[in-house]
C-alpha cells in the first residue's frame, strides 16, 4: 500500500469518529509489513479522560488482532485548520509498539496531497521503551 491509499484510508476513518465536544475528527490507519491495515478514529467521552484517540484505535486493534512489533507506516488525518500531530499518550504508544524506521504521514483532511513525514525518532526523541 502507498502512502496515498494509507492517507484516504486514515480519512475515511476520521468521518466515523465520535467528537460531539471537541468537533475534530481524526483518522488513522495502520499500515502493518503484511499489507494489513487497521484503522481507528478518535471516540470522545464526557469524561474527558476516558477519550481514546485514534492513533492508539488503531494501534490497540491491530494488537487484538494478533500483530506485534511489526508496523511500517501510519497516516493520521483530521479535519481541522492545523496538521493533526499525535498528542504525547500516542507517542509513547507508537514508541512501545513501532521501530525507529516507522513513517508517520500527516494531512489535512481537505489537503491530503500537502502531507508531512516524520519518523517515530523525530516525534519522541530518546524515548524510552523495551529496547532501551
Amino acid at each position: 500500500m502507498k502512502h496515498p491509499e494509507l492517507l484516504n484510508a486514515a480519512r475515511d476513518a476520521a468521518q466515523k469518529a465520535y467528537a460531539p465536544y471537541s468537533n475534530y475528527k481524526v483518522g488513522a490507519a495502520l499500515l502493518c509489513a503484511d499489507g494489513t491495515v487497521f484503522t481507528g478514529c478518535n471516540v470522545e467521552n464526557a469524561s474527558y479522560g476516558l477519550t481514546n484517540c485514534a492513533e492508539r484505535t488503531a494501534v490497540f486493534s491491530a494488537i487484538a488482532s494478533g500483530h506485534r512489533r511489526d508496523f511500517v507506516a501510519m497516516a493520521i488525518v483530521a479535519d481541522g485548520d492545523s496538521m493533526p500531530y499525535p498528542c504525547g499518550a500516542c507517542r509513547q504508544v507508537l514508541s512501545e509498539f513501532c521501530r525507529e524506521e516507522f513513517s508517520v504521514y500527516i494531512a489535512k483532511a481537505s489537503a491530503l496531497e500537502a502531507y508531512e513525514v516524520v519518523c517515530l525518532e523525530a516525534l519522541l526523541p530518546n524515548r524510552f521503551n523495551l529496547e532501551k
